[in-house]
């Protein structure tokens, strides 16, 4: 059973076919490693239309440019993430069910999806964002998956809140995380298993939910199915996939994951709410999602009318809102607002567009910045860490009007 579950990537890759060279698929970077540009090709997977391979085993795949034109991301090509190469097959999920229980509970319980479903249904549309997405445009670059724009995508999530799933089981006077660990697992036995924690305070939010659709339907396979935790405004690490058990804590978690992986020198980005059991004097866990924005209608070197043309794309945060998307032709010089969209929540893509009239021929440069209702502001310089973490440089490109 578990051997079919870790050949899942070699079947997915024989799906995709002829592969594209890199040139050709639209928006990949041409400042990836070149490693990368030379490997990434255009592949399905069970379930989903053509994405952006980068490893296989596990599978790591991520969204094309032209998908984020609408600012709910198709499920069929919603990103996939996974740190471990076994992930269970969808036979072996329908009898899913969830542990609850811990030192920091007052009893143990267990859900099926029916007892999940009886609960109250919430809904919230939030990005879901790899905390390494655009890795591969750093410079110099740096190890891990060498992500370009697409590990990322905006969905309209529906399940239970989580106190509520908490509260069956009864929550201790002296709990401080919620640790939540899932069905995949490593090849090797000595691989740490991917487990996260979050705070206690957190997950009690009404926005905090264990979601079993996606979109109106249920959750693809490779996006968790049947139930993942949602944490909106937080990156994809806490967002657990194929969920199987919760442990409410009185100590914080010191596995691999949390003590060594995804972590930042402590200070390097603010946030609006410190994971205080997890910050050491050196350094703490990467947790919100920083400012951003991506044009998502013109690709570096594309050809556009000099007499004018459109710029559209999708700008987000941790949660506060975009307050505003400018647009600047002269440098960072000056800068003009461009037209926001429509407003899905504050956890979700806010698209936004602008006419540029009147462009010289020749070589045109776009800079686009976002700004949070919260004050953030894109920067002009990459914040520098050895992890590729949180890369949200103003984008700038470069078109050829004629």
């Amino acid at each position: 059973m578990r051997r079919r579950s870790m050949m899942l990537g070699t079947g997915a890759m024989l799906m995709g076919g002829p592969g594209a060279p890199w040139a050709a698929i639209p928006g990949l970077s041409a400042a990836l490693p070149e490693g990368t540009r030379d490997e990434a090709v255009l592949a399905q997977l069970p379930g989903k239309k053509n994405l952006i391979k980068l490893t296989w085993r596990p599978p790591n795949y991520e969204t094309p440019l032209e998908a984020f034109r609408t600012p709910i991301t198709p499920n069929d090509r919603f990103f996939v993430r996974y740190h471990l190469a076994v992930i269970p097959e969808m036979d072996e999920l329908r009898d899913w069910s969830l542990t609850v229980g811990g030192d920091a509970a007052q009893r143990s319980v267990r859900l099926t999806m029916n007892d999940l479903r009886s609960l109250p249904a919430a809904e919230v549309v939030a990005v879901c964002q790899c905390s390494g997405n655009r890795r591969g445009l750093f410079s110099p670059h740096v190890p891990g998956v060498e992500w370009g724009v697409g590990a990322m995508g905006n969905a309209r999530w529906r399940g239970a809140r989580l106190r509520d799933v908490l509260a069956r089981a009864g929550i201790k006077p002296g709990a401080v995380e919620v640790a939540m660990a899932g069905a995949d697992g490593a090849v090797l036995p000595e691989t740490p298993h991917f487990a996260k924690s979050i705070p206690l305070d957190r997950a009690l939010e009404a926005d905090a939910i264990i979601a079993y659709q996606m979109n109106g339907a249920p959750l693809p396979h490779l996006n968790g199915f049947p139930a993942r935790i949602v944490i909106p405004g937080w990156t994809a690490t806490y967002w657990m996939k194929h969920v199987t058990s919760l442990e409410l804590r009185s100590k914080p978690l010191d596995n691999f994951w949390m003590q060594k992986a995804y972590r930042v020198p402590r200070g390097m980005f603010p946030v609006a709410r410190p994971f205080a059991t997890q910050d050491t004097e050196q350094t703490s866990p990467i947790t919100e999602i920083v400012v951003n924005s991506l044009v998502t209608n013109l690709t570096d070197g594309a050809r556009v009318p000099a007499a004018g043309f459109d710029v559209q794309g999708i700008a987000w945060d941790n949660g506060s809102g975009i307050k505003s998307v400018e647009l600047s032709r002269d440098g960072g010089e000056s800068w003009k607002p461009a037209t926001l969209g429509q407003d899905l929540g504050r956890y979700a893509f806010r698209p936004w567009s602008m006419r540029v009239q009147g462009a010289a021929t020749g070589a045109v440069t776009v800079m686009v910045r976002a700004t949070s209702n919260a004050g953030a502001v894109q920067p002009a310089k990459l914040v520098f860490n050895p992890s590729g973490y949180h890369h949200n440089v103003i984008q700038t490109i470069t078109l050829a009007a004629a």
